[in-house]
């Protein structure tokens, strides 16, 4: 998986002295995702219970900083070879000063009849390209909260082995 820079901060968003700039104090903390498989998949059609493709998605985030910070919802549009197929969320990630934090969340993301075509390339084993669009706030603890966004989080290339055999 590649990882991106995700920003650069503003010198204006906070001041913390009058002699120093932000951007030597402060460094954008990274996102990456380690890896993405979807474990299961129900296709639009029929009658029954909605259509879902449930995903685990594991992030890891870099603090530069020498001070600790948490992430507070750090959220997204899934992007699968162009096309948007759904909203992921993390809340509450702390990391350590100088620290790397990874993260699980379990995703339930409705199926649509257009984004259906994109979740069956997974679901049959086909090389995808993925991206992460979006944002997050971080709180810095003395030096306050600030917003991030929105930019690509992060962005790879997904083949996971089969789970549906069509």
């Amino acid at each position: 998986m590649r990882l991106l820079p995700v920003a650069a901060l503003s010198t204006a968003a906070l001041s913390l002295s009058a002699c120093a700039p932000l951007q030597q104090i402060v460094q954008v903390p990274q996102v990456e995702v380690q890896n993405v498989t979807l474990t299961s998949l129900t296709l639009p059609g029929g009658f029954g219970s909605a259509p879902v493709a449930n995903l685990t998605m594991n992030l890891q985030v870099t603090n530069p900083n020498p001070v600790p910070l948490r992430m507070a919802n750090i959220a997204g549009t899934l992007i699968i070879d162009g096309a948007a197929v759904g909203d992921v969320s993390f809340p509450n990630v702390d990391i350590a000063a100088r620290g790397v934090s990874t993260q699980r969340a379990d995703l339930s993301i409705p199926v649509t009849l257009n984004t259906a075509a994109s979740f069956l390339k997974v679901a049959r084993g086909q090389l995808v390209t993925y991206r992460v669009d979006g944002g997050f706030t971080a709180n810095f603890g003395p030096l306050g909260l600030q917003q991030f966004g929105p930019f690509t989080l992060s962005q790879g290339q997904w083949k996971q082995a089969p789970i549906l055999p069509f």
